[in-house]
């Protein structure tokens, strides 16, 4: 929906004019207004992407009816309307924005636990002189955070704190470097940057001169209870009647919309329930690269022939997305190695001439296992493969084909408590935690931030491994790679995305699901696809899982070789003190003599250095 930034100081280090920087800089987030308010303690700042109300009554920062409390905020509460019934409110506009500041000034903090939505807001009243922020259960809105020496600024974007800059000293944060070489994206609650955290989803915060206080109030783990719903028949009803009211309330707006639709299970129940419960054809949108094993198109269009919807089919050659290159690794102020955001940022692009808002169908693998990690979790888990893992990677590694040499890798880890994690680092073609010790220099070896079974030693059952390793992802994976890719791709090209099963509802029935309704008879998504097959036959899904993806490994070999030149080299590796280029090199030498599986290795360093010389973060020594 927007931009939202601002800081609160006890001294009189920032200006208005370092308020106003770092809203505009991210003037991609909210075309169509800029509003400040400042005063000797506090600043905020907001940048709009008009979706409800578009007038300029509900333009930000917006005060209480009552003069007491102003408030910058990114997202939507889809149910504010039920709210204000609550409240009584006569309202002013017909936006959320008044709603959720209404809320706190009647129920303070523990309003959110009302809010069905995405959102991170900032209240502040200048009475009490105190600041309350807040980000929503899943962490769909992003919010940085930086509290050091008097200042507390935040920003939706990492590149708002940067504008801070050379008033707040920002440096480079080894144990995120580390991180993102084993996972692909820095995790919470770490950025880039050692001063600045990203703020914890589910939580808010009250920020005033005693200091900043932060608290949890909802997390996925909280949610497991005792029992699981195992009932077939109640779970399908119960799930499709969540789902149904998920995508109902994500569908008021008053501007065009559209669903992303990449003929996969989510994408595709997404856009027939909005079908479903539209009076219209809907829009969706679908993209596909000319070179045919990329170009799953037209799996999209035959869903959307099916639900007669008004489909928009954009077909890319190889230079669109080239083009995009620069603009993906920019878009992003920490290293962030998934490439699938290029496609994403092409297929946001394309849909924001037609629309302004989307839905799309993210957190469908993480909560109904839907990935090929969940298998091999349970592979990992048997006591032979365990006790047998090293002659058994041994073998594999020593197979001619590019596909058992890869799998090796999963059966190269050191300590089991880091299985979760290992897991996915291989699956995503990562360094493995016993490559990075090699890779790095020695002052950024060691442990990782992130403790995989801390928070899985209070549920209040036991979970399966499967589950297990969907729990992490729920945690990480979910919220700093995929949720963080759609928010930069979209809003880059100022178009907000919603994610219905994102619902905080639908994510407490899935972790209370029995997994034998999520993985049956071998089929992944078991009751999922049950919905989806009451609207599109099951025929159109008979095909194996490929996934958003782009020709990396090929471009890395032809058209994108100069960046290894660039990024990858000697001089680049010596510049930044991280990598030894010796070791660097030999995977180099071995992706371009035929282990292709190596390139997201290389990717990764290539991002890393990129995203460096863009930002330039003081190094320690």
């Amino acid at each position: 929906m927007c931009g939202i930034s601002g800081f609160f100081q006890t001294g009189r280090k920032l200006q208005e004019s370092n308020l106003i920087d770092m809203t505009n800089i991210q003037a991609h987030r909210g075309p169509d207004a800029a509003g400040y308010y400042f005063n000797e303690s506090c600043g905020l700042g907001h940048r709009r992407l008009s979706i409800l109300d578009l007038s300029d009554a509900a333009n930000q920062p917006f005060w209480s009816a009552d003069g007491k409390a102003v408030i910058v905020y990114n997202g939507e509460i889809y149910n504010f309307q039920e709210i204000a019934a609550d409240l009584g409110m006569q309202m002013r506009t017909t936006s959320d924005t008044e709603v959720i500041l209404e809320a706190f000034l009647k129920w303070g903090p523990e309003c959110v636990h009302r809010f069905n939505g995405m959102f991170a807001f900032a209240v502040y009243k200048p009475e009490s002189d105190q600041l309350f922020l807040c980000r929503d259960r899943m962490g769909i809105k992003p919010l940085y955070i930086y509290h050091k020496d008097g200042i507390t600024a935040f920003s939706s974007e990492l590149k708002g704190i940067l504008a801070l800059r050379p008033s707040i000293r920002l440096s480079l944060n080894k144990v995120a470097v580390r991180d993102y070489l084993h996972l692909g994206y820095v995790p919470e609650p770490l950025t880039i940057s050692q001063e600045v955290a990203k703020f914890p989803s589910g939580s808010y915060a009250t920020v005033n001169n005693d200091g900043l206080k932060i608290q949890s109030y909802w997390q996925p783990e909280d949610q497991i209870k005792s029992e699981i719903i195992s009932n077939e028949a109640e779970a399908e009803k119960q799930l499709h009647s969540l789902l149904l009211s998920s995508v109902r309330y994500r569908m008021i707006s008053d501007v065009p919309f559209g669903t992303f639709l990449s003929g996969g299970i989510d994408s595709s129940l997404v856009t027939a329930l909005a079908q479903n419960l539209s009076e219209k054809p809907v829009n969706t949108f679908s993209i596909g690269f000319k070179e045919s094993k990329y170009n799953e198109s037209h799996y999209a269009k035959d869903v959307a022939k099916h639900l007669k919807t008004h489909h928009h089919e954009f077909i890319v050659g190889e230079q669109d997305a080239l083009e995009l290159i620069d603009k993906m690794t920019d878009a992003y102020d920490e290293p962030f190695a998934d490439s699938s955001s290029l496609p994403t940022m092409l297929v946001s692009k394309l849909a924001r001439k037609h629309v302004t808002m989307t839905l799309s169908g993210d957190g469908g693998d993480e909560l109904f296992l839907g990935y090929g990690s969940y298998l091999w979790a349970a592979r990992m888990a048997i006591p032979l493969l365990r006790t047998f893992k090293k002659p058994i990677g041994w073998l594999l590694s020593n197979h001619p084909d590019n596909r058992f040499k890869r799998a090796a890798h999963h059966f190269k880890y050191e300590d089991p408590d880091l299985m979760r994690s290992h897991i996915f680092s291989q699956e995503q073609y990562y360094y493995a935690s016993t490559e990075l010790d090699n890779l790095l220099k020695p002052a950024y070896r060691g442990s990782f931030s992130f403790h995989e079974g801390e928070f899985q030693k209070k549920l209040k059952r036991n979970l399966n491994v499967s589950e297990q390793q969907a729990l992490f992802d729920l945690r990480f994976y979910l919220k700093d790679d995929l949720l963080t890719k759609v928010d930069r791709a979209t809003m880059q090209f100022s178009l907000e995305t919603r994610v219905p099963l994102l619902d905080y509802r639908i994510v407490s029935f899935a972790l209370n699901l029995d997994p034998a309704l999520k993985l049956k008879d071998g089929k992944s998504k078991y009751l999922l696809k049950k919905i989806l097959y009451q609207y599109v036959p099951e025929s159109m899904f008979d095909r194996p899982k490929w996934g958003f993806s782009i020709p990396l490994e090929r471009w890395l070999n032809n058209e994108l070789s100069y960046l290894i030149d660039q990024f990858a080299s000697k001089e680049m590796c010596e510049k930044h003190r991280i990598i030894e280029f010796e070791r660097l090199n030999k995977y180099i030498k071995e992706f371009k003599s035929g282990r292709t599986y190596l390139y997201n290795r290389i990717w990764q360093v290539i991002v890393l250095h990129k995203l460096l010389e863009r930002i330039g973060l003081e190094q320690t020594s």
